[in-house]
Formats: structure tokens, C-alpha cells, sequence
């Protein structure tokens, strides 16, 4: 089966850190763009950042610009969302999925999810 499978959410304190992984399953990631979306209890699902398949171009939300950092790993099968500095309005379900490019702003372009991993920045 063919999907993309999110995970390394979690609860974390404001001011700490998480790394979101997105891994495809049934196929290999190293010739896509990949974006990170998210969800916030009651609100629209919008774009966080995204890298294209080179991994030589990325864009980022103004409101995770030098906080997140999105990379491809080694195996180029899986890429990452690292997040530091985290607020509790980074609250959110976190959503990965293949783009046409990275580029700003950041739409999503189907509605073909997986489920998502819940990111909670609480005290």
C-alpha cells in the first residue's frame, strides 16, 4: 500500500523540542517535494514548510521561520521536521504529502492524508 506515514509527535513543554519524521511506505520519497501541514483544534489546515526533492530549496511559514528546519534523511526515503523553540500555538496535528514544488505559500494540493501525528506544547 502506498502512503505516507507521520510520526515523532508528542507532549512537550513550551520552549522544547520535537522531530517530526514522514516515511513512505510502498514507494520512495527521493523524487518528490514534500510538505508539512498542520491542523489546530478548529481551524483550517495550513502549510508549515516544505523542501523539494533535491533538498535544495525550502520555504517556511513566517511563524515557524527559525524555529523549524526541514530536512531529507540519508536514506532519502524520509524526510524530517525539526522543531525547536516550541509555543503552545504550535499546537496542532501534523500532516505530511507529496507537492508538485516547494514553493511560498504553501497550499496542500489533494486531500489524500495520512494520520497524522498530534504535536501538544503545554506546561
Amino acid at each position: 500500500q502506498v502512503q505516507l506515514v507521520e510520526s515523532g509527535g508528542g507532549l512537550v513543554q513550551p520552549g522544547g523540542s520535537l522531530r517530526l519524521s514522514c516515511a513512505a511506505s510502498g514507494f520512495t520519497l527521493e523524487h518528490y517535494a514534500i510538505g508539512w501541514f498542520r491542523q489546530a483544534p478548529g481551524k483550517e489546515r495550513v502549510g508549515v514548510s516544505c523542501i523539494s526533492s533535491s533538498g535544495d530549496s525550502t520555504h517556511y511559514a513566517d511563524s515557524v521561520k527559525g524555529r523549524f528546519t526541514i530536512s531529507r534523511g540519508n536514506a532519502k526515503n524520509t524526510v524530517y521536521l525539526q522543531m525547536n523553540s516550541l509555543k503552545p500555538e504550535d499546537t496542532a496535528v501534523y500532516y505530511c504529502q507529496i507537492i508538485s514544488a516547494c514553493r511560498g505559500p504553501l497550499f496542500y494540493e489533494h486531500d489524500y492524508w495520512g494520520q497524522g501525528t498530534q504535536v501538544t506544547v503545554s506546561s
